[in-house]
């Protein structure tokens, strides 16, 4: 089974940059699509990006469109998002995940609720 660990959040003044990292481990981590979502407090979890096993297909929430990019490095075994022009709503715990199943697509990844491993998350928060 995969293990996933998330890192590269913090504090940033609204506008700034963020890059998150979420690093994998056992299984067959390339054979998975990856997911980045995000939960505020008193929110819902709800879908970041996504991108395809071999990281030629990407997709982002409308509201991610134009700031944040997903990418993947096979030789790290680490999927990356690359945070531009944060907002204060913005502020989350950012987790990655992938799916149950190899066959389950980047573009299901927004709707699918069977997951096969979690990270623990990464606190983002953005001041104004």
């Amino acid at each position: 089974q995969v293990q996933l660990v998330e890192s590269g959040g913090g504090l940033v003044q609204a506008g700034g940059s963020l890059r998150l990292s979420c690093a994998a481990s056992g299984g067959t981590f390339s054979r998975y699509c990856v997911g980045w979502f995000r939960q505020a407090p008193g929110k819902e979890r709800e879908f970041v990006a996504s991108i395809s096993w071999a990281g030629s297909i990407t997709y982002y929430a409308d509201s991610m469109k134009g700031r944040f990019t997903i990418s993947r490095d096979h030789a790290k075994n680490t999927v990356y998002l690359q945070m531009n022009s944060l907002k204060p709503e913005d502020t989350a715990v950012y987790s990655c995940a992938v799916p149950s199943s190899t066959y389950t697509s980047a573009q299901d990844m927004g709707a699918t609720s069977d997951f096969g491993s979690w990270g623990q998350g990464t606190q983002v928060t953005v001041s104004s």
